[in-house]
C-alpha cells in the first residue's frame, strides 16, 4: 500500500516536499501513530507543534463530531457564535483586545503586516518598513517569504515584496541601525523554531519594546509555534513578561484543524475597518469549535502547567545525556516542550534517521538540530522512552 501511495504522490502531487520519510499513518492514539502495516511510532514532533492534544483525544473528537452535526461553514456575512467565543478566550487570556481569524500561521502573519501598515496609513503617516530577523521563518506566502530571514526560501521568488529587511538576532544595535522614519513594525519569533530552537534574550526583547515605544513602531511577535502552551506559558511573551502590540497564533490553536489568529493589543485593536481585511474560511464554525475545545481541554487537564513540568523534566534528562555524550551532543536548548538537541554536524542526519527507524518521530532543523515539539499530554514515561532511544542511537553511531 505504501508503495502505491508513493507512486500516486510522485505522479499527481507537486514535488514541494521531495522524498518524504517512507511511512503513511492510518490512525493514532495519544503519542502513538500507527502506519498502514501496523507499526507503532511515537510522535515527538506533534505534527510540528500542532497536535498538542495528541492523537484521537476523545473529548476533542466528540466536540468536532458535535459541531459536524450542527453546521460546518456559513459565511462572514453572518455572526458566528464559536468565532466570537474563541476571540473572547484569546483576548481574556492575553494582552489582546481584539482578534481576527485566518486559516494558517502564514495568513495570520500577513494579517499582522497589514494591520501594522494600516495603523500608520490611517494616521496619514508614511511608515511601511518591517524589520525581521536573520534565520527567522514566518511562512510561505510572498510577503512572509520576504519577512523570512533565510536566503534559501527567498532566492527563487525575487524580486521580493518590498519593505522588509532582516538583521542579526539578539543584536539590539543591528535593529537600532536598521530603523528609519519609515519603520512601521519589528516582527520577531521569541524562539526561532525552524532554525533549531534559538531563544531571544530577555534583555534584547525588553529593549525592543522600549525602542518601539520611543519610535512609535508596532512590535509584533510571531507565536505560531511558541503559542498555545508550548513553552509552559499560554504564549511565550508571557514568559518574557513583555506585551506586544500584535501577536499571531496558529498550529496548536486548532489541535490539528487549520486555524490562525491575529491578536491585537489596545494600540492597534480598532485599526481595521469594514473592507480592510477579510476571509472566506477563517474562523468558521467548525474551526473555531476546534479552538474552543482545545481551550476547554487545556483547562480541564492543566496542559500548560504540564508542558512546563515535563519541559523541566525533559531538560534535566537531556542535559544528563549531553554530559554523558559530550562528543556527540553539543547543546540542548529548551523552552517548555519546544526543544532543540544540537548534534555534532557529521552525525546529525544519521541520528535523525536512526531515531525514525526506531519509531521516534522528530525533525532535523538547521542541519544539526533534532527538534522535538511533542503533544502537551506527554508524561514522564514518554520522556524516558525518548531519552532511552536517543541514547541507544548515540551508542550505535
Amino acid at each position: 500500500m505504501l508503495e502505491e501511495i508513493i507512486q500516486l504522490d510522485k505522479k499527481y502531487y507537486m514535488n514541494t516536499f521531495g522524498d518524504r520519510l517512507p511511512v503513511c499513518f492510518e490512525k493514532g492514539e495519544g503519542l502513538k501513530l500507527i502506519d498502514d502495516k501496523g507499526n507503532t511510532y511515537y510522535d515527538f514532533l506533534g505534527g510540528i507543534a500542532v497536535n498538542a492534544l495528541g492523537h484521537g483525544h476523545k473529548d476533542f473528537i466528540a466536540a468536532l463530531k458535535n459541531q459536524l452535526d450542527k453546521v460546518i461553514h456559513t459565511s462572514s456575512l453572518y455572526y458566528i457564535e464559536n468565532q466570537a467565543k474563541l476571540a473572547q478566550k484569546l483576548a481574556e487570556s492575553t494582552c489582546a483586545e481584539k482578534v481576527f481569524f485566518a486559516n494558517s500561521g502564514a495568513e495570520a502573519n500577513e494579517g499582522a503586516f497589514k494591520l501594522a501598515r494600516k495603523y500608520f496609513y490611517k494616521q496619514g503617516v508614511e511608515k511601511y518598513e518591517i524589520i525581521t530577523l536573520d534565520k527567522s521563518f514566518h511562512g510561505r506566502t510572498l510577503a512572509t517569504v520576504a519577512a523570512t530571514g533565510q536566503e534559501k526560501y527567498q532566492k527563487p521568488y525575487r524580486p521580493l515584496t518590498p519593505g522588509f529587511k532582516q538583521v542579526e538576532p539578539n543584536n539590539f544595535e543591528a535593529v537600532e541601525n536598521a530603523v528609519t522614519d519609515k519603520t512601521a513594525a519589528i516582527m520577531i519569533e521569541l524562539i526561532q523554531g525552524e532554525s533549531g530552537v534559538h531563544p531571544m534574550d530577555k534583555e534584547y526583547v525588553q529593549k525592543l519594546r522600549k525602542l518601539c515605544d520611543e519610535k512609535d513602531i508596532i512590535l509584533i511577535f510571531d507565536e505560531v509555534q511558541t503559542g498555545m502552551g508550548r513553552t509552559g506559558h499560554l504564549f511565550a511573551h508571557q514568559m518574557y513578561g513583555i506585551e506586544p502590540d500584535i501577536f499571531t497564533s496558529a498550529k496548536a490553536l486548532g489541535g490539528g484543524i487549520p486555524i490562525g489568529a491575529v491578536c491585537a493589543g489596545k494600540k492597534v485593536a480598532d485599526t481595521f475597518e469594514p473592507g480592510d481585511h477579510g476571509t472566506t474560511f477563517g474562523g468558521n464554525p467548525f474551526a473555531t469549535a476546534a479552538g474552543l475545545a482545545v481551550f476547554d481541554i487545556y483547562e480541564k487537564e492543566h496542559l500548560v502547567e504540564n508542558a512546563a513540568k515535563m519541559g523541566e523534566y525533559f531538560e534535566e534528562k537531556l542535559n544528563a545525556l549531553k554530559d554523558k555524550y559530550a562528543d556527540k551532543i553539543t547543546d540542548v536548548r529548551c523552552a517548555g516542550l519546544l526543544i532543540g538537541i544540537q548534534i555534532k554536524d557529521d552525525i546529525a542526519k544519521a541520528v535523525f534517521n536512526k531515531l525514525f527507524e526506531s519509531g521516534i518521530l522528530t525533525s532535523l532543523c538547521g542541519g544539526n538540530t533534532i527538534r522535538i515539539a511533542p503533544p502537551l499530554i506527554i508524561k514522564e514515561n514518554d520522556v524516558d522512552l525518548f531519552v532511552n532511544e536517543l541514547e541507544n542511537v548515540l551508542k550505535e553511531i
